[in-house]
This record gives C-alpha cells, sequence and structure tokens, in this order.
C-alpha cells in the first residue's frame, strides 16, 4: 500500500502522471484514444511459374497449327463427277462464245490474233479457178458421208470430198487419199499462221505420223469437212481443241509456181 509519507520515485510518479491523464482524456467528450493499427495480411495469388506458360504457348501453337491442316484438307477435297461436268459444260460454252465472237473479226486467223491476213498473190484465172472449188465445195454441205464415196450422187468421204472439188475444177490432179495429198510433192507447204482460203488441211486421228483426215480451209478459221459414217458434210472449227490436237500441216493447191 502506497504511503503517503514516503516520497515517490522518479518513475512511479510518472506512471501516475500518464494513468490521471489518460482518465481525463477519456473523460473529455469528442476525444478517443487511438486505437493500435491491426496489421493485414495481404492475399496474394500464386504466380505461375515459367515452364507452365511454355506449355500453355505449345498447346496454343499446336491448336493453330491442326486449326490450318484442316482448312488445308478442305480446299483439297476431289471435285465430284457432277462439278466436273459442270466446270467442262462452262469451259465449252466460254470457247464456243470465243470462237463466235473472233469470227466476227474481219482480220482475225487461227495462230496469229490481231495480225493482217497474209495476201497472196493470184492471177485472175487462179482466183477464178479458186472460186469454182469453194463453190463446189459448199453444194456438198448436208451430203452423207460414204467410205470410199467421191461423188455428189453416193455421197464423199473426206478425201473424196476434196478430190472431186478440184478435179472437177482445175486441171491440176489429185491423190485419192488423205495421206497421198499430204505426201504429194506437187502441193505447197503453208504455215498454220499463213493459211487461206482453199488450202488444205491434215489430221492424224489415229497416228500422228500419218495423215488420215483432210478437210479445206474456208477463211475465218473455219473449214469443210467429210467427217465420218453417220454425219453429213459440214463446216468445223479449227480452234476446238480436237482438231489443234490432231493437226498435221497444211497444203496449197493453187499457187504461182513461179512466185
Amino acid at each position: 500500500m502506497w504511503n503517503v509519507n514516503k516520497p515517490l520515485s522518479m518513475p512511479a510518479l510518472f506512471t501516475l502522471l500518464s494513468l490521471a491523464l489518460a482518465g481525463w482524456l477519456s473523460l473529455m467528450p469528442g476525444t478517443a484514444l487511438a486505437k493500435p493499427k491491426q496489421t493485414t495480411l495481404r492475399s496474394t495469388k500464386p504466380i505461375a511459374s515459367k515452364t507452365h506458360d511454355k506449355k500453355a504457348l505449345a498447346r496454343i501453337n499446336n491448336r493453330k497449327k491442326l486449326l490450318a491442316k484442316s482448312r488445308l484438307k478442305l480446299a483439297n477435297v476431289p471435285l465430284t463427277p457432277a462439278q466436273k461436268r459442270k466446270i467442262a459444260a462452262k469451259k465449252r460454252a466460254e470457247r464456243t462464245e470465243n470462237r463466235e465472237s473472233l469470227t466476227e473479226q474481219v482480220h482475225w486467223k487461227p495462230g496469229a490474233l490481231g495480225r493482217q491476213w497474209p495476201l497472196v498473190q493470184m492471177s485472175e484465172q487462179m482466183e477464178h479457178s479458186l472460186v469454182k472449188v469453194m463453190s463446189k465445195l459448199k453444194k456438198q454441205l448436208g451430203k452423207p458421208y460414204v467410205w470410199g464415196g467421191s461423188s455428189p450422187k453416193t455421197g464423199f468421204d473426206c478425201s473424196g470430198l476434196v478430190w472431186y472439188a478440184y478435179t472437177t475444177s482445175i486441171k491440176r490432179k489429185l491423190p485419192r487419199t488423205a495421206n497421198g495429198m499430204y505426201t504429194a510433192k506437187n502441193l505447197k507447204h503453208v504455215k498454220k499462221s499463213r493459211l487461206h482460203r482453199g488450202d488444205l488441211i491434215f489430221f492424224g486421228i489415229h497416228k500422228k505420223t500419218k495423215a488420215d483426215h483432210v478437210g479445206v480451209y474456208l477463211g475465218e478459221g473455219k473449214f469443210i469437212e467429210a467427217p465420218r459414217t453417220g454425219l453429213n458434210v459440214r463446216i468445223s472449227y479449227l480452234t476446238d481443241d480436237f482438231w489443234q490436237d490432231h493437226y498435221l500441216g497444211s497444203r496449197r493447191v493453187i499457187y504461182d509456181e513461179h512466185g
């Protein structure tokens, strides 16, 4: 117990004054003792390791590669028979349209688009003979194909049509077969780019080394022919893929031997 007659030591006196002051402050309105700060632990998320990030990136890249491969497979799907027929029909229609457009051009000829027709020097008599040949050929349009035929009464095969038109119009005689005409030394070789009306054009249908079909060039990419059994004498187009693939060469029957 505290003795009032005994003097207080300095630490005791300081403690007593502190308690008195704290009690006094607590009694004053609007005054509150500062509460001790409470420290709270912050929640931290676990940081992904570098190994985890690399694996995730590898999965993303692998997914991109798989998607690219699947798109490539879809792009390379083979065409169905119906799609192939549709594409082929479209190409045929485009060729027909182009062919009709080209034949309307006055200066067009196969193999040399946009250039002038070659000038063929002919005497008046030669021109007259050529007109007779072309007239006889056109009169045979619609006549039936007959193997070995060479007369309007019986019909024509390919070489028979050419032989009839020329031998009945000019003095120069021709061999009777297509290959005979193709190899004849008295006929002038002509390049496809220099074709002129009246020139003979030869094809190797079965062999590329032997002419087994012949027609007569009419100009503007067209020629007259006796095609095959079951068909009639007709006008065909040299620009067609079939004739281009089987074309052998051309010969000129009427020409100036001294020119």
